[in-house]
């Protein structure tokens, strides 16, 4: 396995000033509300022993696959989002915030079978408390699923790449990721997915980019008969049985290990000197993947700048983004002190 940490300043202005000009992203997937609860714990309640949380602020943010979006639109890169809610008002909320973020709306499919995906976090200077999920993960109905599949289908002709963003709340059903890899293929389009971990690994079958992190790397990879836990059998043994093109996982401190069809796996250390939050990082990341594999660059170069993106956003309190200013002050002020 070798190591790769070579870039210039010249080579990260050049893929980021080309973002502008990627046809829009097609992100499908779970989608929801995030919302932060911040205070000050000041004593224990005398109901029962837990803290007293005295609030000073909260604030909504777009979650799950919608917060792919949210990171691909300040980084310059249009994108749609695709996903369904339920028939509440947080279901109207989500719209909203969408479109105060100049994102569409036109992908959205209500199921008043379902609520709204939301989850709040109550949060101090110190760690988070506790954190609230109302939810429900049953897989869509085939009437819902095929209402979303004629979103996605109709949309496709007008996008590139595609983000499948699973995170097991039932959008992405077997059917439907099969039939949106198989467009997908057919069309000659990028489609990368990010998976669950508890997933049959047979439904992500044909991806030209699967971005695990390294837990879900190693389940994924158990469920196809892999015994040994090195890095490199891992994305081997998803690239081989898989018939997928690219492999980026993700290894926390580690960095990042990638590995292509027919290519030698690379190791892509970290960059990331301050973490406060991880919460989002894996949204950024593959943001970041697709558009710079979107731009021609190669998966080195994506991740290397998924790793930058990934350093900013671990950095920030919430599920955060990173802007194009952002990542360069980043990759020039710490990437390449690191690297010298």
């Amino acid at each position: 396995m070798q190591t790769f940490t070579s870039m210039s300043v010249e080579r990260f202005k050049e893929i980021l000033s080309k973002f502008q000009s990627i046809p829009p992203i097609l992100v499908i997937g779970d989608i929801g509300l995030d919302k932060y609860t911040f205070g000050e714990v000041t004593r224990i309640s005398p109901e029962a022993p837990v803290p007293v949380v005295v609030v000073t602020k909260e604030w909504p943010k777009l979650g799950l696959a919608s917060n792919i979006s949210h990171n691909l639109s300040t980084l310059q890169i249009r994108s749609t989002i695709c996903g369904v809610v339920g028939d509440d008002s947080n279901a109207h909320h989500f719209e909203h915030l969408l479109e105060e973020n100049g994102l569409s709306t036109w992908g959205v499919v209500h199921d008043p079978s379902r609520p709204t995906t939301f989850k709040e976090r109550v949060t101090t200077n110190v760690q988070q408390i506790c954190r609230i999920d109302y939810e429900k993960v049953h897989p869509l109905s085939q009437e819902v699923e095929q209402k979303l599949y004629a979103r996605i289908n109709e949309f496709a002709h007008q996008h590139g790449p595609i983000i499948l963003e699973d995170y097991a709340k039932g959008t992405l059903t077997d059917s439907l990721l099969q039939k949106v890899i198989t467009l997908a293929r057919k069309q000659k389009r990028l489609v990368a997915v990010d998976p669950y971990r508890t997933r049959n690994p047979e439904v992500y079958r044909g991806a030209g980019l699967l971005k695990p992190n390294l837990a879900e790397g190693k389940m994924l990879a158990q469920a196809l008969g892999l015994k040994e836990d090195k890095w490199e059998n891992i994305s081997s043994i998803l690239l081989e049985k898989l018939d997928i093109d690219m492999v980026a996982m993700t290894l926390g401190a580690d960095g990042m290990l990638i590995h292509e069809k027919g290519k030698p796996a690379t190791h892509i250390p970290t960059v990331a000197t301050e973490v406060f939050d991880v919460s989002g990082a894996g949204d950024t990341t593959i943001s970041v993947l697709v558009g710079v594999l979107s731009v021609g660059g190669n998966l080195a170069e994506a991740a290397i700048i998924g790793n930058c993106a990934a350093g900013v956003v671990v950095g920030k309190k919430g599920t955060a983004t990173v802007s194009q200013d952002e990542l360069l002050e980043f990759f020039q002020g710490k990437f390449l002190r690191l690297r010298s």
